[in-house]
């Protein structure tokens, strides 16, 4: 029982870790990086949003209807292929990296 739970584990936490980086060509994109290098690897954003926080003072998250749990900062969707690709940017670093098939 221990060693499914062990894999389990694991098994999440690759897929945790995949999320945070994509492979562009040769190259790979990882939460960290610099906006410039999102630049230099994806070029121009499709488009460009901003959010702000959804933090209540009592620091607990708030949800609102109809909006996704997003980070805070701006969010550069590039449309590749047949997907659509969103990095959210905070101070000039790259936190989230989502990558999704339409």
């Amino acid at each position: 029982m221990r060693i499914g739970l062990i894999i389990g584990l694991f098994a999440f936490s690759a897929i945790v870790q995949a999320s945070s980086t994509l492979r562009i060509g040769n190259q790979v994109l990882t939460a960290g990086d610099s906006a410039t290098r999102v630049t230099a690897l994806l070029g121009k954003p499709s488009y460009k949003s901003r959010s702000r926080s959804t933090r209540q003072r009592s620091g607990r998250s708030r949800h609102r209807r109809g909006s996704r749990n997003r980070a805070a900062g701006e969010h550069w969707q590039y449309r590749r292929g047949d997907h659509v690709t969103t990095v959210t940017i905070v101070d000039g670093t790259v936190i989230d990296i989502e990558d999704h098939r339409f």
